[in-house]
């Protein structure tokens, strides 16, 4: 094992788990992922230093099998963050893996996970906007920083006024899914069996672009094929009306991760249009499971893909069309997609990224 975690023996560690009570989205992904790669490389002293923290009223049976999880105060949202969390965790060092975390911690690592907060903040309702700008701002004075990707290290470097050399970076990954078997019964729930679909996952927030990514496929006239689109946009997002969705485009909502997976063995390719992201976790799921991706070029998503993807401009519906058009006509190298998706989301583990975060915590702890 490497040295951090032995060198964390004597601290007491905890772990901002707010998070544990919300929906799952790619926030919540990279906190349970790397938290459930710690508990695996942690031993038993280790882990009794470990203490997971939550409001009142979130399950306390998270699947962990050797760190703690506690409740801690009577308060709720960013009131508990700032007061019961705070006192909670004064006498260690506080991990923050989504976002936000107390002002006044004297020790502690918060993991911002992009800049689409200041970047997109059409994107967002005012109330939401004008917190989280005000919270980045000033943890970026009074915490270790961290984000997902070089890209998010640059952008929170540059909005938030702080050298880039002190934000870690500490990627997504996408092995979590390994060991989930895929539940093929979604696709005769949704028809989708003998058809041919792209698919989406994500929000119709504006950065996500999909109203753009409809309107492409609208624009191919194809009754053979649908257009899937999973997930729910969160409550945060403000409002973004959709133009009239043409035929064969099917809205599920949320699914499982053996849902999903059932579709990213189904599907043509995936489909992820996106303005901007902070790293971007569908199109490594997909190539993990076998699934062409057409992505938006855009820096970030050519720091994640890598040459596995076929890119397309973002901003000219007719590009989305021609790269959507190259995977159902076969005009596009299927096979060799595939194949360099595969070695691509090898890359990502969530024992790298959680070895990562312990080097980073270590220093925190020896800071002090």
């Amino acid at each position: 094992m490497a040295s951090g975690p032995l060198s964390l023996r004597h601290v007491p560690i905890y772990v901002n788990g707010r998070f544990l009570g919300r929906p799952m989205t790619g926030v919540e992904r990279f906190a349970r992922g790397i938290l459930h790669a710690i508990d695996d490389m942690l031993d038993d002293a280790q882990a009794a230093t470990w203490t997971i923290l939550v409001p009142k009223g979130v399950p306390l049976e998270q699947g962990f099998r050797k760190i703690r999880v506690r409740a801690a105060g009577r308060l709720q949202g960013h009131a508990w963050e700032q007061i019961d969390l705070l006192a909670a965790s004064r006498g260690g060092v506080l991990i923050n893996p989504c976002n936000s975390a107390p002002v006044f911690h004297a020790r502690q690592l918060t993991v911002i996970h992009d800049a689409l907060v200041y970047r997109f903040p059409q994107g967002f309702s005012r109330s939401y906007r004008l917190l989280h700008q005000t919270l980045g701002r000033l943890l970026a004075r009074r915490s270790r920083l961290a984000t997902v990707s070089a890209f998010s290290q640059r952008e929170l470097s540059s909005v938030l006024h702080v050298p880039q050399d002190t934000i870690s970076v500490i990627p997504n990954a996408v092995d979590h899914l390994a060991g989930v078997t895929a539940d093929v019964s979604v696709l005769d729930r949704l028809a989708l069996r003998d058809r041919t679909f792209l698919l989406f996952i994500g929000s119709p927030a504006p950065n996500k672009n999909l109203a753009r990514a409809i309107d492409a496929f609208g624009a191919l006239r194809r009754d053979d094929i649908s257009f899937v689109m999973v997930g729910k946009a969160a409550n945060v997002f403000s409002r973004n009306a959709l133009q009239e969705r043409p035929a064969h485009v099917l809205e599920t909502g949320r699914l499982t991760d053996a849902e999903i997976i059932a579709l990213y063995g189904h599907a043509r390719a995936l489909v992820f249009p996106s303005l901007y992201e902070g790293f971007g976790i569908p199109p490594l799921e997909a190539m993990r499971e076998n699934c062409p991706v057409l992505a938006s070029d855009i820096p970030v998503l050519r720091e994640v893909c890598g040459e596995a993807a076929l890119y397309f401009d973002p901003l000219e519906t007719a590009s989305i069309s021609r790269a959507m058009l190259a995977v159902l006509d076969d005009t596009a190298d299927l096979a060799a997609l595939r194949a360099a998706g595969r070695l691509r989301a090898a890359d990502f583990s969530w024992k790298n990224s959680a070895t990562e975060l312990l080097r980073v915590v270590t220093t925190i702890a020896a800071s002090q």
